[in-house]
């Protein structure tokens, strides 16, 4: 093939497009090991916050990108790299956006790392994936606490947890910044249990702390987990963490996984007490700016 690939956009109205774009995406997360982009990117193009790019050449689809909101994706298919095409799209995509904007490198991917350093980005976050064998919690007690742990009230709990998150991970870029409607997104994926999201609460019936568990599959992810600051330093985490590891044994998972700041260096060593180890490594790239 000769030439330059192009970014072609698609349109939230374009089924077929949309659908080559998932099975770039799933080709690459078959070879990779590791999906291309994340959940909330995923959440973002649904709700039209960002825009699904195919990388063509020639016609021939070779890849797929996502911008919009600062942010740029972009995965080349497993079949046609090595050839220079990412390093095209890459600076075609990154003229989409305006300075400050982000890139995901799932995988931390040497070219990866070549290919932000030629485009002057450096890196900012490093997202880490933990995972755990499952062996012992489906025969082990479950943990006791002098707070009650009880099932998620759909269509009540809603704003309590939706403020209580926000409060958690005020800092945090992604998760502090989800709203009902976001939550109510994932209310609606085929995965969601109510069960499987652990609410803990005080004496009083206010609610200090959740584990919300994703189960789909023999890994069962421990999708988010928080404690009001309020409550911290009294070992709810780990009541918590212990919890889901139970409930996710119970639920037939075989592994536990989840995803952490590299640099949240409380939550890092429990997890690690708890047995997790690492998995895969996803950096952030920031473009500088002048």
């Amino acid at each position: 093939m000769s030439g330059f690939p192009i970014l072609s956009a698609l349109s939230t109205a374009d089924a077929a497009g949309l659908a080559t774009f998932h099975q770039v995406a799933d080709s690459a997360l078959a070879f990779d090991g590791y999906a291309p982009f994340n959940e909330q990117a995923l959440y973002d193009l649904q709700a039209g916050r960002r825009t699904a790019y195919l990388v063509r050449m020639n016609e021939i689809v070779v890849g797929a990108s996502l911008g919009g909101s600062g942010e740029i994706d972009l995965v080349i298919s497993p079949t046609y790299r090595r050839r220079g095409y990412g390093r095209t799209a890459a600076h075609e995509l990154a003229q989409t956006e305006p300075d400050g904007v982000t890139a995901w490198s799932h995988g931390d991917h040497p070219a990866a790392r070549a290919l932000a350093s030629e485009l002057h980005f450096v890196a900012a976050r490093t997202l880490l994936e933990l995972r755990k064998p499952l062996l012992d919690e489906a025969t082990a007690s479950a943990p006791c606490t002098d707070e009650d742990i009880s099932a998620f009230r759909v269509g009540i709990d809603e704003p309590e947890w939706v403020a209580l998150n926000a409060l958690v991970f005020a800092a945090h870029p992604e998760q502090g910044a989800i709203t009902e409607a976001d939550l109510a997104a994932r209310q609606a994926e085929s995965w969601f249990n109510a069960d499987d999201f652990l609410i803990l609460r005080n004496a009083d019936g206010r609610m200090i702390g959740y584990n919300w568990l994703k189960v789909d599959g023999t890994i069962g992810e421990i999708y988010v987990v928080g404690v009001h600051p309020d409550a911290a330093g009294r070992g709810l985490g780990r009541v918590l963490m212990q919890a889901g590891l139970h409930r996710l044994a119970d639920a037939g998972c075989t592994t536990a996984s989840l995803y952490v700041e590299a640099d949240s260096f409380g939550p890092v060593h429990l997890y690690r007490t708890l047995g997790f180890v690492d998995h895969t490594v996803d950096v952030q790239y920031r473009r500088l700016t002048d």
